[in-house]
C-alpha cells in the first residue's frame, strides 16, 4: 500500500500519533477511561541518522518505539516508512498479514539483556532464529552466517553454542544486537540499551553500536533517559513529557540552548566533569501529570516556574523558531534558559 511521497532524506515520518490504552472497572470490565500514553506525537527520523528520544519514566519513549514496530496497533496517526525499494507505507494501518517483510527492515533492541534472551536457546539458536523464520538461510549457511554475526559484535564464534547464563551483561546485549542485525535492518530501535550495564561496559556497546551504524548505513532510534548518553550517540534529541514532544533540535543546539522549561530542568540534572560548569539543579515541584487526567492547557505548567494564566488554559503547539529548533512553549522566544555547558557564577 503505497501512500504519499517522503523527502529523500528522510527514513520515517510520524505524524498525529496516538496511543490510547482503555482503563477497565467492574465486573463488566467497562472502559470508564483512557490512559494517554501517546498523545498527537509528530517527529521525522532522517536517513542514517540517530534521534535521542528522552524523558522521565512513563512519558510514552517506549510506546512510541513499539507502535512503529507494530507491536502496539496505534489508535489514530500515521507511521510513513520508506522500504528499500523506496515505496513509502504506513506502518500504521498496514494490515498484520503483510507486515512480515518490514519485520526484517525494522529491528528492536531490548533494554534488559538478561530477560531479552531466551535461556533455554543456545547462541546459535537466538541468532539464528531471524534467519529461519524469514528463510534466509539453514544448514551450513545458517551456522557460517551465526558466526560471523558474533564475529561483528565483538564475540568470538566458538561461542554459539553456550547458553546465555554463561555471559555478562555486555556479553548479551552483544548477543541480543549480533540478532538484531542479522537480517541486515535499516532502521534500529534502541529502547534503553545500555542503562542496565555498567558504566565502564556502556561505552563498549556504545562505540560499537556506532561502528555497526557506519558500517552498515543504520538509521537509530535511541531511546533513554540517560541524557550523558544521548549527548554521545544522537544527532538530533527529541524531548517527551507525559505522551507528548516538547523539544525537539540538534543535540548541540539543545544542550547549550534549552528552549522549554522542562528540557532545562532535565539537563540541570545532569553530572558536570569540569568544577567550573556547577550549577544548582532545577527541583521540579509536584507530581508527573496523569496520563489518564492530563491537566488543561500546558501539560507542564503545574511544575513549571515560567508557568503564566495562558499556559493553564491553552494547549502550546509544536513550532519551528529557527534552524530546526522546534518547540511546544508559548514563551520560547522570550524565556532565557540555562544550558548544560554554562558557567553560572555563585552556583
Amino acid at each position: 500500500m503505497q501512500t504519499q511521497l517522503l523527502p529523500d532524506n528522510i527514513q520515517l515520518q510520524v505524524s498525529n500519533l496516538k496511543m490510547h490504552f482503555p482503563i477497565h472497572k467492574g465486573l463488566l470490565r467497562r472502559i470508564v477511561g483512557y490512559v494517554k500514553a501517546v498523545d498527537d506525537v509528530n517527529l521525522v527520523v532522517r536517513s542514517r541518522e540517530t534521534l535521542g528520544l528522552v524523558g522521565e519514566s512513563g512519558c510514552g519513549k517506549t510506546t512510541i518505539g513499539r507502535c512503529i514496530m507494530r507491536a502496539y496497533t496505534p489508535t489514530a496517526g500515521q507511521i510513513l516508512y520508506r522500504n528499500k525499494e523506496g515505496k513509502v507505507v504506513d506502518l500504521a494501518t498496514l494490515p498484520a498479514n503483510q507486515l512480515k517483510p518490514y519485520r526484517r527492515e525494522l529491528r528492536m533492541v531490548f533494554q534488559d539483556p538478561y530477560s531479552s534472551l531466551n535461556p533455554r536457546m543456545t547462541v546459535m539458536d537466538i541468532v539464528g532464529d531471524p534467519l529461519i523464520v524469514h528463510g534466509v538461510a539453514k544448514g551450513k549457511e545458517l551456522e557460517d552466517r551465526v558466526a560471523m554475526l558474533l564475529k561483528r559484535v565483538g564475540l568470538r564464534p566458538e561461542y554459539m553454542r553456550r547458553y546465555p547464563h554463561a555471559f555478562s551483561g555486555g556479553q548479551r546485549q552483544r548477543i541480543g544486537l549480533a540478532r538484531t542485525l542479522a537480517l541486515e535492518p535499516r532502521l534500529v530501535i534502541a529502547d534503553e540499551p545500555v542503562s542496565a550495564l555498567d558504566v565502564s561496559v556502556q561505552a563498549q556497546i556504545l562505540n560499537l553500536m556506532r561502528d555497526l551504524q557506519r558500517e552498515m548505513d543504520l538509521t537509530y532510534i535511541f531511546i533513554s533517559h540517560d541524557l550523558s548518553v544521548v549527548e554521545y550517540v544522537a544527532d538530533r534529541v527529541a524531548v517527551m513529557y507525559v505522551g507528548k514532544l516538547v523539544e525537539v533540535s540538534e543535540t548541540e543546539d539543545l544542550f547549550h540552548n534549552p528552549r522549554h522549561p522542562y528540557t532545562e530542568a532535565l539537563l540541570s540534572a545532569v553530572p558536570k566533569t569540569d568544577p567550573r560548569l556547577r550549577t544548582k539543579r532545577i527541583v521540579l515541584e509536584g507530581d508527573v501529570a496523569d496520563p489518564a487526567n492530563p491537566p488543561s492547557g500546558c501539560y507542564f505548567h503545574p511544575r513549571c516556574r515560567y508557568a503564566r494564566d495562558r499556559c493553564r488554559v491553552e494547549s502550546p503547539q509544536l513550532r519551528d523558531i529557527g534552524a530546526g529548533h522546534i518547540v511546544a512553549c508559548h514563551y520560547a522566544d522570550e524565556l532565557s534558559l540555562r544550558g548544560i555547558g554554562e558557567i553560572k557564577s555563585g552556583l
